[in-house]
């Protein structure tokens, strides 16, 4: 009964992290980057991206707040103690490919395991994709895998096809080529291509939690490794410390004999529950303390008649007005050097001016309004 139970409060709790993500992805294309965050300050990828920024100019890239980089922190503070427990247990995209995953069972009424010899080289790819990323990321100071990133993508489906066939359209695909991965594969980007995942994996190689297999109790059934979406043969060793486990209590819920399988951080056993409880409440205080001090941030700073605005720091989602308030640049100058028409209402968002001025873009206008 408890097992039962552990393995439905992992679903909802992914579940209500997937629906929580989703929900501020969709208000954000909706309603703007004023109102809700994009998905890419809800990701502590984004926050890797930013370092090399933040060390140097003490900037954040677009999209990018102090929010992002906290999240950043409880995560690989997680992945230090529990390993990559934030993939197993929270990460939105994680379950996204769990789900498709369940679709891809009743479909096909088995698992697909890709071969040793193809699987193993393939698992190194996504160090190759976080050091590519970074280095870009680095190199362009900006978001530069986002118009190829299957979860920015996932995150814009609210704003329409032409958004994910134009400016995410390699997003898209990769979006595609992951979720029907997933449908024959297990956790498949979290296999091969996620760049955080390589990030945690590394880590929690000195995390003192693993999961250990008592031989005397064990009846050898295969359970364990059968139900390991990451496909490690928990059955064959005695102690899990691959950087490929995230944590996901899969293998100890299946388990039928009482302690064959137990989870250990150090000397200290800890039941699933447990586990997943330690790791939620710490995510969750993480957020509440930093939002407490004020430091956590994922939404820009509203522009007032106080605000002092860059014009590199515009983004598509100020209005007019708003430009022309935080730029302190007069309201009429701002419609005459971007050549926008009078009768385009001051309350117009800026990336919303191309529904009415053909050609205009919003990197564009910065480069006008500093002329």
């Amino acid at each position: 009964m408890n097992k039962k139970f552990t393995k439905y409060l992992r679903w909802v709790l992914l579940g209500f992290f997937l629906i929580m993500v989703t929900r501020e992805a969709y208000l954000h294309q909706v309603q703007g980057g004023g109102v809700a965050p994009s998905i890419h300050a809800l990701c502590p990828y984004g926050a890797l991206e930013s370092l090399y920024s933040l060390v140097f100019t003490g900037t954040f890239l677009q999209k990018i707040f102090s929010g992002t980089m906290i999240l950043l922190g409880i995560t690989l503070i997680l992945a230090l103690v529990f390993r990559r427990s934030f993939c197993g247990i929270i990460c939105p995209f994680g379950t996204l490919q769990e789900f498709f995953g369940i679709i891809g069972k009743k479909i096909f009424h088995k698992r697909f395991i890709i071969h040793p010899q193809i699987d193993k080289p393939l698992r190194y790819l996504k160090y190759v994709v976080f050091l590519g990323t970074l280095y870009f990321a680095w190199q362009t100071t900006g978001l530069w895998v986002d118009p190829y990133d299957p979860w920015a993508a996932y995150g814009h489906i609210s704003a329409g096809i032409t958004s994910l066939t134009t400016e995410y359209l390699v997003g898209t695909i990769m979006l595609v080529i992951v979720l029907v991965g997933s449908m024959l594969y297990d956790r498949f980007f979290c296999k091969y291509l996620c760049p955080m995942g390589a990030v945690y994996g590394i880590i929690s190689k000195i995390s003192p939690s693993k999961i250990v297999r008592n031989e005397d109790a064990c009846v050898n059934c295969g359970l364990c490794s059968k139900s390991c979406p990451m496909n490690i043969k928990v059955a064959n060793v005695k102690e899990v410390t691959s950087a490929e486990c995230i944590s996901c209590q899969r293998c100890v819920i299946s388990c039928p004999k009482k302690d064959a399988l137990e989870y250990k951080t150090g000397k200290k056993k800890l039941k699933t529950l447990t586990v997943i409880i330690l790791v939620i409440g710490l995510f969750f205080t993480g957020v509440f303390i930093s939002k407490s001090i004020g430091i956590f941030q994922v939404l820009p700073q509203k522009i007032t008649e106080e605000s002092k605005l860059n014009i590199d720091d515009i983004k598509g989602y100020m209005t007019i007005k708003e430009v022309s308030i935080g730029t302190k640049i007069e309201l009429e100058e701002v419609y005459k050097k971007l050549e926008i028409p009078n009768s385009i209402r001051e309350d117009t968002k800026l990336k919303d001016v191309k529904n009415f001025v053909d050609g205009f873009e919003v990197e564009v206008a910065k480069e006008k309004l500093k002329e």
